[in-house]
């Protein structure tokens, strides 16, 4: 049976032990009643992989030691979705707990001019990626942005990627699903918002060299494109 997993925001490496925070420590001392000398895993989200001995079960401040420690290294393959807030936030939450899940390695929140709703809980969005993260006992935690203008995004820097952008109006595409549009060693794409990117935006991308990349024949929501998008660039 494999180990309680949980997240630290960071720790000292040179420290005989680490103090968890009072949300984790209810959950292993009160929830699971785990008894000092039981073992589980921590990571900070950065490759960091920690197996711990409980020294002092308290509620508020559990201890715990580090007996043994590793580091993962991240994909080789970066994977960045940068894919429009849409309306209905339990829909956007539903999509950053899959892509974290799938292994995505950045999510960037878009606001294009089609995005009907703005507003953005990064804390409680990381926390939902943080969730993802344990319950699939990765120890990488995708970089979450703060929600960028689609035109500003399309300035950022991203050297080394191919940048894909998926969009329905009628034109000459890629089908994502082909293998050799998915070769390169790291991939940006853009999903739109509910009503698609507009045309301005999309020859602004195509301007910038994003190649125009199709996700099948039927119509997708959002949050699904982003995570047959995400799919198919991890497993390319």
């Amino acid at each position: 049976m494999s180990l309680p997993f949980f997240y630290i925001e960071s720790y000292d490496a040179s420290a005989k032990t680490i103090i968890l925070d009072e949300d984790t420590s209810r959950h292993v001392v009160q929830v699971l009643r785990m008894q000092k000398g039981e073992k589980l895993n921590l990571t900070d989200g950065k490759g960091s992989l920690l197996n711990c001995e409980i020294s002092d079960a308290h509620k508020k401040h559990c201890t715990v030691k580090a007996v043994a420690s590793s580091i993962q290294h991240p994909a080789s393959k970066k994977i960045t979705v940068a894919i429009s807030l849409v309306k209905n936030t339990s829909r956007f939450e539903w999509f950053l707990e899959k892509a974290t899940e799938i292994g995505v390695s950045e999510i960037i929140p878009l606001i294009c001019e089609r995005t009907e709703k703005q507003k953005f809980r990064h804390d409680r969005m990381k926390t939902i990626c943080v969730s993802a993260m344990l319950q699939s006992q990765q120890t990488w935690l995708p970089v979450l942005s703060e929600p960028k203008q689609f035109a500003d995004l399309l300035m950022c820097e991203f050297a080394d990627y191919k940048k894909l952008i998926a969009h329905c109006i009628e034109g000459e595409k890629q089908a994502l699903s082909h293998s050799h549009i998915r070769t390169s060693a790291h991939q940006l794409i853009l999903i739109g918002p509910e009503g698609d990117f507009t045309s301005i935006e999309i020859n602004l991308a195509l301007e910038n060299n994003f190649i125009p990349v199709s996700l099948g024949e039927t119509r997708l929501r959002t949050e699904t494109a982003g995570i047959v998008a995400a799919t198919l660039l991890k497993l390319g």
